[in-house]
């Protein structure tokens, strides 16, 4: 089951990962890129300010958006003027460490049923729930799928409807190496299910929500054009990467990290040395991926041919931001991406964390 479609490996300088680079990377000592920057047509817009270690971004149907604050497990709507309000907390969230209120998505059939789901981390679990939202304020969680495994470290958290309406939630083996391939485990799994919280039944094995495994920590989801599913994954001392999920799919984590070429393991098709990277957030757009990365201070962007093959990474912003956490692709064409320089790694400047918009 090994792939390989496209590697970094060549571009890039092998360092070894400090100890903070076993969770989510500290800002400290970059490594080296040979990689070559490549210039955007225009530079960014500051689209919102003063936001509070923003997590997840859910674009809705009029242009406007919500937005997760992870550690006080507020969500903002964002305004088309810049504005943003708190529209409503989600109860029960506890932050500590990497966990919170993370991931955040709108139901595909959200012009009738008004419905926004959100990934939290509870005293008990980490969870999914739905919520209602009629465009001034929230409802009440109602819980779709617990019981995934909860720590300070390694929650996962992105959620995402893809091409086929299920809803995609990446979870994190919070710290215990072994869920990573326990299929009994939900986690370090990327899990699919149904909006209600069923399980659909084509699903890799009857019954489960397990879509594929051997996860350390997935926090970026997002489908090309031809429905392809990709995935970020940090790695822990080496290297970081981008994985094509293949239904069923077992990635490795913890008996391998990044290429390994081992009978039953599906090798990342794009890898960085952790320094690099630290990928969070994940979007396509304009031909091409891009990702966000955290100890790496970049974005990084991806072309996809229409075969699923890779271009060459190019490095765009290293250093002028801080830690970007999450990319969202907008109708328009558009890139938004957001900081992360107050989630206690990083380095906050005026006006932070922000959002901000690049036209490719």
């Amino acid at each position: 089951m090994g792939r390989r479609l496209f590697s970094a490996a060549a571009l890039l300088v092998v360092v070894t990962c400090a100890a903070a680079c076993q969770s989510e990377g500290s800002s400290a000592q970059p490594s080296t890129t040979t990689a070559v920057a490549a210039p955007a047509d225009t530079e960014p817009t500051v689209i919102a300010a003063d936001l509070d270690v923003p997590w997840g971004i859910a674009l809705l149907p009029d242009g406007t958006a919500l937005i997760a604050e992870r550690d006080s497990g507020a969500i903002r709507h964002l305004q088309a003027n810049g504005d943003t309000t708190v529209i409503g907390e989600v109860p029960g969230v506890e932050a500590q460490g990497e966990s919170g209120l993370l991931g955040l998505a709108v139901s595909p059939a959200y012009a009738t049923d008004q419905t926004i789901y959100a990934y939290l981390t509870t005293s008990d679990d980490n969870r999914v729930v739905a919520l209602r939202f009629d465009g001034r304020s929230l409802g009440e969680p109602a819980p779709i799928l617990t019981g995934i495994p909860a720590g300070s470290i390694h929650d996962g958290g992105r959620i995402a409807f893809g091409p086929d309406d299920k809803l995609y939630v990446a979870t994190g083996e919070a710290g215990d190496r072994p869920r990573a391939q326990d299929p009994s485990s939900l986690g370090g799994k990327i899990l699919r299910i149904n909006p209600d919280g069923s399980i659909p039944a084509d699903n890799p094995t009857p019954g489960s929500p397990v879509w594929s495994l051997g996860h350390r920590n997935v926090q970026g989801l997002a489908w090309d054009d031809a429905g392809r599913l990709w995935a970020t994954e940090f790695g822990a001392n080496t290297w970081d990467e981008v994985n094509l999920i293949e239904p069923g799919g077992n990635y490795g984590w913890p008996e391998v990290e990044g290429q390994s070429d081992e009978a039953g393991f599906v090798d990342p098709v794009v890898q960085w040395s952790t320094g690099e990277a630290s990928p969070s957030g994940l979007a396509f757009q304009d031909g091409a991926l891009w990702v966000a990365a955290l100890r790496g201070e970049r974005l990084w962007r991806i072309p996809v041919a229409g075969d699923g093959s890779l271009g060459e990474p190019q490095s765009l912003f290293e250093g002028e931001y801080g830690r970007l956490r999450t990319v969202v692709g907008t109708p328009d064409g558009a890139v938004w991406f957001s900081t992360s320089n107050r989630d206690g790694r990083g380095d906050p400047a005026e006006g932070d964390d922000r959002i901000l918009m690049l036209r490719p």
